[in-house]
């Protein structure tokens, strides 16, 4: 029996739809056959770059700043006979149609309504389709027409209700599938986990999901930390200057509050807090339903969200609520009576959670195979995509392996996830790469700045980041043969650049504390067997950024201690280095995707984590390459028209 190929279609306006692609390919990656092909693409960013980048811009200042305008926006393409009818999609079409030709997938599967129509227009004349196509509706109760005006074989919906209103929309009940969510395959894994009942005098924790634009946010937690008991943990999500004015707001509160940045464990924090406070997004409804979270919703974008909202509180699983007061009585209200209000949500949540949805559907998708574990479908498109296509790496036993010992990700100053990154580097090929994302020294008055600025990795984060990466790193060797390795950048800041120094911890296993001087960081380094490099160590030339020269200034002390230095930093060559022989890897300092185009570290070993720190220690077969964009495929793509003509606005977006 041939094993299912599987193109999952997405994109990037609201974060329920790609939320829903990627938990759908991992859940695919655990249940697929070995030989299985799976892929998650954004073809409209593949298709119309700069200018979708222009209309997802739009479309967030829109629901942001001017609700009522995109709810007029939303109805006026509600009640179009088709999406076809609002823009033009025939880039799209032709885009959809070379990624088609060349994966002949078994299975297309769309969590965003405008490639059904433009599936449909790509088979008006054919006798039958070559695939099965599978939509899933990311939203609840209040359905946007596009969702079901085209023709699918299979859509997927969260709850009974949703499932009634597409029948009422005309679709055949026979092929509506109430599977739930797709929400992350982490829910069901955790699912074991029960939060302690909030009475006596047990803690009281509330999750609060800051959204853009909410005024008089501080006030409001505060109000909440003045109820009894109560412990908030916060997430501002990448808004830096937010969580710097928090800090300083919040800081009386000790232990009671925990502020973070971006995070990549909200599963675990829905599971383990009796309340959540946030938007009525389409993942973060249907999560909190996953993890039997009770909801107070403090806002809701016109049009799509408006279902999810009444949801919530026509199936008595939370509350919605207008303004600061308003979320303070209903807390109040949820543990008031021995915590009776919440039991009552919770226990309605409980009937109707669902976290293993996106099981379900990759069982369904997955009819015809089974057993191991998802590869990759295609090999050299580049564009847009969620997942990332890959170029699978082939046996290092016959070649040298490409490393990059330096990369920051979106737990630092990077732009890409830990999962974005990994995706990156494994469809590019990489045999190894390591994730070192800054940690300021907080005895440092530019520490003690940056740990506001969310420039740096958060204290309060550190064990989530190292548990984030050794799960990204059984994934990235399951789908692309590459190892994985946490590290850190151990920023050590003065006000001169001869005060300065940033050290690399490769291959760490566990924290170490910010707060030590530089010899005993190594030594902790060390007793992990892990490598201590010191990075950018003489002038940087060629790119703007602060040197750091403590670590050169002071080679009689350091170089006995250390394993390497950067002889080449991004487009910097340390000329020095060299010439003083000392050990040596070149790395990107990568902190988005241009910055892979640079210098990169050659290895001539086995691909293990032990032997590479090895050759790395002993400096022998080490070289460094130019890495450039004509050379980044080590594997014959295939022949895909990427030199397409200029873009063509795509239209209205409905997300």
């Amino acid at each position: 029996m041939c094993a299912v190929k599987v193109l999952i279609l997405t994109a990037s306006f609201g974060d329920g739809h790609n939320a829903a692609a990627r938990n759908l390919r991992n859940a695919l990656e655990r249940l697929a056959p070995e030989d299985g092909q799976v892929e998650v693409l954004d073809l409209l960013e593949a298709a119309y770059g700069r200018l979708n980048h222009l209309a997802c811009a739009a479309y967030l200042g829109l629901v942001r700043h001017a609700p009522s305008l995109w709810r007029t926006v939303y109805q006026l393409v509600d009640a179009a006979p088709s999406l076809s009818a609002a823009g033009s999609w025939s880039r799209l079409r032709r885009t959809l149609e070379d990624v088609l030709a060349a994966a002949q997938p078994d299975v297309v599967v769309s969590t965003y309504p405008v490639y059904a129509d433009v599936v449909a227009e790509l088979y008006r004349d054919h006798a039958e389709r070559p695939f099965q196509f599978v939509t899933i509706v990311t939203d609840s109760l209040t359905i946007h027409s596009a969702w079901y005006q085209s023709p699918s074989d299979c859509w997927c919906v969260a709850n009974e209700a949703t499932a009634e209103v597409l029948v009422r929309g005309g679709v055949p009940s026979d092929r509506v599938a109430v599977t739930g969510f797709p929400v992350s395959p982490t829910f069901h894994d955790e699912a074991g986990v029960e939060v302690e009942e909030p009475v006596g005098g047990a803690a009281r924790r509330i999750l609060y999901m800051v959204n853009t634009g909410r005024p008089k946010l501080g006030r409001t937690l505060e109000e909440l930390l003045a109820l009894p008991r109560v412990h908030l943990t916060v997430a501002v999500g990448r808004d830096s200057e937010l969580r710097s004015r928090l800090h300083q707001r919040l800081d009386a509160y000790g232990d009671r509050v925990r502020l973070l940045g971006w995070t990549n464990l909200m599963p675990r924090l829905l599971l383990s807090h009796h309340l959540v406070i946030g938007k009525a997004g389409g993942a973060s409804v249907q999560e909190a339903i996953a993890a039997r979270c009770p909801m107070i919703v403090n806002q809701t974008i016109p049009g799509q969200e408006e279902g999810n909202a009444r949801l919530i509180a026509e199936e008595g699983f939370g509350c919605v609520v207008d303004g600061r007061r308003e979320t303070i009585a209903a807390v109040e209200r949820a543990f008031s009576d021995r915590a009776r209000v919440w039991r009552e949500w919770r226990e309605r949540m409980t009937q109707a959670s669902r976290p293993d949805a996106a099981y379900r559907i990759a069982e369904m998708v997955l009819a015809d195979g089974r057993d191991g574990v998802c590869k990759p479908l295609f090999r050299g498109w580049a564009a847009g995509a969620v997942g990332g296509p890959a170029i699978v790496s082939a046996s290092s036993a016959s070649r040298p392996l490409l490393c990059d010992f330096h990369t920051h990700t979106n737990y630092s100053d990077g732009k890409l996830t830990v999962s974005e990154l990994v995706d990156f580097y494994g469809r590019h090929g990489f045999d190894c790469i390591c994730v070192t994302d800054h940690l300021a020294d907080p005895r440092r008055v530019i520490g003690k700045l940056s740990r506001l600025s969310g420039l740096t990795l958060s204290p309060v984060q550190v064990d989530e980041y190292f548990e984030v990466i050794a799960r990204e790193a059984r994934r990235a060797w399951n789908r692309y043969g590459m190892i994985v390795m946490t590290g850190i950048e151990f920023n050590k800041d003065g006000c001169r650049a001869r005060s300065s120094a940033h050290l690399l911890g490769i291959g760490l296993n566990e924290p170490i504390p910010a707060n030590l001087d530089l010899p005993e960081t190594i030594a902790r380094i060390h007793a992990q067997g892990g490598l201590a490099v010191a990075s950018h160590p003489h002038v940087m030339k060629s790119e703007w950024g602060k040197n750091t020269l403590y670590l050169w200034e002071n080679q009689e002390t350091f170089a006995p201690l250390l394993d390497a230095w950067e002889i080449a930093n991004r487009e910097n060559i340390f000329s020095p280095v060299a010439l003083k022989r000392l050990p040596f890897i070149a790395n990107s300092d990568f902190h988005k995707p241009k910055h892979i185009y640079s210098w990169k570290t050659v290895l001539d070993c086995s691909k293990d984590p032990e032997a590479i720190k090895e050759c790395v220690r002993r400096n022998e077969r080490v070289s460094i390459t130019l890495y450039r964009r004509d050379r980044q495929l080590r594997h014959e793509p295939l022949s895909l028209p990427l030199d397409v003509p200029e873009p063509v606005a795509p239209g209205v977006a409905v997300a």
